[in-house]
């Protein structure tokens, strides 16, 4: 007797009950909601899961995210220290800046009270020894300089020249101790020497008697004597006068008024050559 076998659906038919109960619970949940609560309570179930499994990406952009913000601030903080000392040499160069401007607005005046030529020179060095109170100007033979020509600055008589080059020129400092101008007094018109003592700030008024009247704040002037230097330019400013009974002279010192020590610009003044050639060796002992 042969076994019977029964005879199940075929896999098409399977398969189209299985597709027709699926759709018909895809319309169901689409219209009823049936299935919301059973997928809510299997996204409780799995969402550790899925912070599992995202875990190393998010420890990943957290680490990128901190290197490259910490280089990033190394770089803009250095970037900015950059800028901050470039804008702080800006800013010292514009002080210089205006300082020269200021000089030079004060030649500028100044040079409309002087009579003769004029011409503005500046100084590109200074003696590095203190016994001589020499500067260098960028002014030659080629711009007209020449020996003996005043050299002022918008106070003062500064000194003369006392060594021409085709491109620059040496002046000696009316400070130097080798160096001496006949003055007169701008009150009463007493007329005396005055000498460097090798000091920027004092000078000193040579052989005056103690009977002479000269006060404290008189303003000695270039007395012209000597066709060196030009008449009428202030020298430097009487500031102590003391005599002594027992003694001919008095011992008067003075300031000069042209600033030695800070002028940068100064101004040649183009007399008359002749009359200046003429005593080639006044102003110097």
């Amino acid at each position: 007797m042969k076994p019977l076998f029964l005879k199940g659906p075929s896999l098409f038919a399977r398969a189209l009950v299985f597709g027709l109960i699926a759709i018909f619970a895809i319309v169901a949940d689409y219209r009823m909601g049936w299935t919301a609560p059973l997928r809510s309570a299997m996204s409780e179930v799995v969402s550790p899961l899925y912070r599992v499994v995202d875990f190393p990406a998010v420890v990943s952009e957290w680490w990128g995210d901190t290197v490259v913000s910490r280089s990033e601030l190394l770089r803009d903080n250095e970037s900015l220290r950059n800028e901050v000392l470039v804008l702080r040499t800006m800013s010292q160069r514009l002080a210089v800046l205006e300082a020269e401007n200021a000089q030079l607005r004060e030649l500028l005046n100044s040079s409309a009270q002087v009579k003769g030529r004029l011409q503005v020179a500046e100084l590109i060095a200074i003696s590095p020894d203190p016994d001589y109170h020499t500067v260098v100007i960028n002014r030659g033979s080629d711009d007209g300089v020449y020996m003996g020509q005043a050299v002022l600055d918008a106070s003062g008589l500064m000194g003369q020249i006392v060594e021409v080059q085709s491109s620059f020129s040496r002046a000696i400092l009316i400070s130097d101790a080798s160096h001496a101008i006949p003055v007169e007094v701008n009150r009463n018109g007493v007329r005396s020497v005055l000498r460097g003592l090798g000091r920027l700030d004092k000078l000193e008024l040579l052989h005056v008697p103690a009977t002479t009247d000269i006060q404290v704040g008189d303003m000695l002037v270039s007395s012209g004597l000597g066709q060196r230097f030009p008449r009428g330019y202030p020298v430097a400013t009487v500031t102590s006068v003391t005599t002594d009974p027992g003694k001919s002279f008095a011992s008067i010192e003075a300031m000069p008024t042209a600033e030695l020590n800070r002028s940068r610009y100064v101004l040649l003044l183009f007399a008359a050559r002749s009359v200046l050639n003429s005593g080639a060796d006044d102003g110097l002992n």
